[in-house]
């Protein structure tokens, strides 16, 4: 099983959820600038849209979009439960992974961007601290996005919330974010995909 992936980049969270599964998958490095592979082999021939995450089955079928492949995680390779497979459960799941990559992850987007015009991104700056506060007040309800039930979406969040740092944003202000993402750094899963990847906590 490989997982394309870019280091500290979305991909981020199925090698995650792949530990916690308790498979070691083998990773293959992008560089997203020039969309090569370590061997200087074209990326683009493997997956078309050019980011990452990619996850190519042991059968040769490749997986896109960190979502759905934490759902496929989820449904069939997790060995202890990383979120429901069925239901409400599962409804309340996919409306998270959704919530996640829609207005959190999209939202550091034109942060990272040089070109993006300042007053844009002050905009989006703003945006985005109101998700992060809505986030942080559901998470001072309760442990877990689900509730008591560790999932592949806390993943998803954990690995966003660590770009705070690059976009100077204070977890500071978010005590029960900032306390979510400290209990996620100490799982052992997520300590290894960070040290596989080169990244510090």
């Amino acid at each position: 099983m490989k997982l394309y992936f870019s280091p500290g980049a979305c991909s981020l969270s199925p090698h995650i959820a792949l530990r916690e599964a308790g498979i070691e998958p083998e990773l293959v490095r992008v560089d997203l600038a020039t969309k090569k592979l370590a061997d200087g082999s074209d990326y683009l021939a493997i997956n078309p849209k050019g980011y990452v995450p990619a996850l190519q089955l042991d059968d040769g079928t490749l997986l896109t979009e960190g979502p759905a492949i934490l759902l496929y995680i989820v449904q069939n390779l997790a060995r202890t439960p990383l979120g429901p497979k069925e239901g409400m459960g599962l409804v309340r799941l996919v409306e998270w992974l959704n919530f996640i990559s829609t207005e959190i992850h999209k939202g550091f987007s034109p942060l990272f961007k040089p070109n993006c015009p300042q007053e844009w991104k002050a905009v989006a700056k703003e945006t985005l601290l109101k998700r992060l506060q809505w986030v942080d007040g559901q998470l001072a309800q309760r442990p877990w996005l689900l509730g008591e039930e560790f999932s592949v979406a806390d993943i998803y969040l954990y690995v966003c919330a660590r770009w705070t740092a690059f976009v100077q944003i204070d977890l500071g202000q978010f005590p029960a974010l900032a306390r979510f993402v400290e209990n996620m750094a100490q799982r052992p899963a997520v300590q290894a995909a960070i040290k596989a990847e080169g990244l510090k906590q």
